[in-house]
């Protein structure tokens, strides 16, 4: 997802966009522990994604 993207998110759409990253996270974790996870690098994107939705409700003051 874009940075741009994440900008024009509100608030609460942020919180839910985060909640669904990290559970998306938490599954790619379990796969790649499995050896399910063809793509390694899948885990990387979705980390950097968590991270710029956080950058952007700390920038907002309103970190939960």
């Amino acid at each position: 997802m874009k940075i741009k993207e994440i900008r024009d998110l509100s608030v609460d759409e942020l919180k839910e966009k985060e909640k669904s990253f990290l559970e998306e996270l938490f599954k790619l974790r379990v796969r790649f522990a499995t050896g399910q996870l063809e793509s390694p690098s899948v885990i990387k994107g979705v980390k950097r994604d968590v991270a710029r939705v956080k950058t952007v409700l700390r920038e907002r003051g309103d970190q939960r």
